[in-house]
């Protein structure tokens, strides 16, 4: 039995470590300097029996190598990367797709041009993954800095090794704020769980375990820390198996958009909520929870493990939905959240019980289980309702149904929290809720704090742009944009800069009143005939980040009247469902695939072009043909910088 125990901790070592441990690909990086025309010299050194996968791969394949820049307002791209040699093309089995790769040594240029001769650095990382005939590595980062103009200095000639960075996206130091935000919220709902009738009752049962049969407090203690690290392991291996590619590269695309998922994720919320408002109990099947409990009753080692297992087991009846949240935005978000996430998730989740095992006498100060669990319970029913709602936004935006509009969601979601006011105020009551003889102070701060909330939302009837929730609301309708610091008033009108009537203008619109095109082809023949700049914003209907920079950065009053006034904009959404005119089908020369659709089109495009399907993705083209891009900013004066860029 020691046997398998080791073995499991092996495996999820390995899977946590295997990007230190497994390195077939070096890095090292030089430069050449004419000028301001420089080289960016990347030397990808790869162990026999390994290889490393191309610049772009089609949809659907594993993860492209991909150079990702801190700042590249500071130059700009001269062409695309020059292969030395040309990536050899293999039909990959597990992908069943055709996917080009390097072998024994690769050479990658990059052709800039500086726009300044002031010193500069220019710092970034590589985003690649490396694979052989059995298995990959998961996704890594290795850091790179090229310095010029600084006495004569050219880059930093260092050897890279694959050290993996915290910062897994392309969106500078927002995309870093926002992954220890997600960070911070999962741990919160790690602890939250805790707080569920399942799992709280199971805190002195569970402690109790660690200290019978032994007078040995050390060998109690060992063992109660271990039963910690076993959930973490636990619920990491869990992350872990998305992280890698385990169920497949596109499913975070898939959950975004397509109605199966989000009608299954809809239904497991709405299941849930009902079941926490006291309908009715979700049991697992006793067998599988019985199984896992006989094995916990051996002690030892094994024994703290299949504790941990049960513990785990058991508290999905009303984890599920913290879990599955995490999940779905982590996988949504890519790269190395998923392992991120339930790890924290996981080792707050642990902390409670392992801390009462090593300090059992505190488990006396603990709150007796009682109705303020169910009442913890009804809560977490509320925001599950209100929180599954927006799968069925999600479904309504991307197929264009047009049935669940902003101010419809807006309406349930004041009915819904307006309804847990009342609740706190105890003037609610559910079946299995103990009496109320008065009203706490809690409960009167909780109720105000809903209740400033619900009004809030209101404002949103009223054209508010609702920022802090903007994120999970659906975009405002042509109708009821705002003008920037003053709600209610007229709109921003540009459409008499446009040439021609928009395509698809009956289905999309933009931003803050804003007119522009829905076709890259018109909006780009458009600025050529006014001599104007285009921005082409890469988006999606199931986009949050997306919606938050449109109620954020864009609402700017400066920013919006560079919009309004100097550029000629395009919106293509990539998730979109709609089907082409078939004149318009065609197949792709990068996967071999027919596009039929106005979303398919669109990501092919960006893929194609950019190298990237991250959304939101923002690209100016000024009329020369010169162009900057941009990802993801909720700073105003870094949207407007970029959009001075253009002019």
């Amino acid at each position: 039995m020691k046997k398998i125990t080791f073995a499991i901790i092996f495996i999820v070592a390995s899977i946590l470590v295997q990007a230190q441990i497994v390195n077939p690909t070096k890095w090292s990086f030089d430069s050449k300097q004419d000028g301001q025309n420089v080289d960016l010299i990347f030397e990808a050194n790869i162990d026999e029996g390994w290889h490393l996968y191309d610049t772009y791969l089609p949809d659907g394949g594993p993860i492209a190598t991909t150079f990702v820049y801190e700042d590249s307002t500071l130059f700009d791209f001269m062409g695309d990367i020059q292969k030395d040699p040309v990536p050899e093309i293999h039909f990959d089995e597990t992908f069943q797709l055709n996917v080009g790769y390097f072998g024994g040594k690769a050479i990658l240029t990059q052709k800039i041009k500086l726009k300044s001769s002031d010193p500069v650095e220019i710092k970034g990382y590589i985003l690649f993954m490396s694979c052989n005939d059995e298995t990959c590595t998961p996704p890594e980062e290795v850091e790179f800095s090229f310095k010029f103009n600084q006495d004569g200095a050219g880059a930093t000639n260092t050897k890279a090794e694959s050290v993996v960075s915290q910062n897994s996206t392309s969106s500078g130091s927002s995309s870093g704020q926002t992954l220890w935000l997600f960070i911070l919220i999962s741990a919160l709902a790690g602890f939250a769980a805790i707080l569920t009738p399942c799992v709280f009752p199971m805190i002195p049962m569970t402690v109790s375990f660690f200290m019978r049969g032994s007078d040995n407090r050390g060998k109690s203690i060992r063992t109660g820390v271990f039963f910690g690290l076993s959930i973490v392991g636990i619920f990491t291996l869990l992350g872990a198996l998305f992280s890698v590619g385990i169920f497949g590269p596109n499913v975070g695309s898939i959950l975004s958009t397509h109605w199966i998922p989000n009608v299954l994720f809809f239904a497991l919320f709405l299941v849930f909520a009902i079941s926490f408002f006291g309908a009715f109990e979700i049991v697992l099947p006793s067998s599988l929870v019985n199984k896992t409990d006989s094995k916990a009753d051996k002690g030892g080692m094994i024994g703290a493990f299949f504790m941990a297992l049960t513990t785990v087991i058991v508290s999905f009846s009303c984890t599920g939905p913290f879990i599955g949240a995490l999940i779905i935005q982590a996988v949504q978000d890519g790269g190395m959240r998923p392992l991120l996430g339930m790890f924290f998730f996981g080792l707050a989740f642990a902390t409670p019980f392992t801390l009462l095992a090593i300090f059992p006498s505190a488990l006396n100060k603990l709150p007796k289980s009682g109705g303020w669990l169910n009442a913890i319970k009804v809560v977490f029913a509320f925001i599950l309702l209100a929180f599954g709602l927006k799968f069925l936004s999600n479904i309504d935006q991307v197929y264009g149904f047009g049935i669940l509009s902003r101010e419809i969601y807006l309406a349930i979601w004041v009915v819904i929290f307006f309804l847990l006011g009342m609740y706190f105020l105890g003037k609610i009551k559910f079946s299995h809720d103990s009496e109320l003889p008065y009203l706490g102070v809690g409960r009167l701060f909780l109720s105000i704090i809903t209740f400033s909330f619900v009004i809030y939302l209101s404002t949103g009837f009223l054209g508010a742009p609702l920022e802090t929730v903007s994120g999970l609301l659906p975009p405002e309708s042509e109708e009821t944009y705002h003008s920037p610091n003053n709600i209610g008033s007229e709109s921003i009108n540009n459409a008499d800069e446009l040439c021609g009537t928009p395509k698809y203008a009956d289905k999309f619109h933009l931003p803050e009143g804003l007119a522009g095109y829905f076709d890259f082809e018109q909006g780009l023949a458009c600025a050529k005939q006014q001599e104007k700049p285009l921005l082409v914003i890469f988006k999606g209907h199931a986009c949050a980040n997306c919606k938050k920079m449109e109620d954020t950065v864009w609402e700017d009053p400066d920013a919006l009247k560079i919009l309004s006034e100097k550029y000629i904009i395009v919106g293509l959404y990539t998730d979109d469902r709609t089907k082409l005119d078939k004149s318009e089908w065609y197949v792709s020369d990068l996967d071999g695939k027919e596009k039929t659709t106005i979303g398919k089109k669109n990501l092919d495009l960006l893929i194609s072009k950019y190298h990237t399907n991250s959304i939101p993705y923002h690209v100016i083209i000024e009329p020369d043909g010169t162009e900057h891009t941009m990802g993801t900013t909720f700073e105003d004066n870094e949207f407007k910088a970029f959009l001075n860029l253009g002019l």
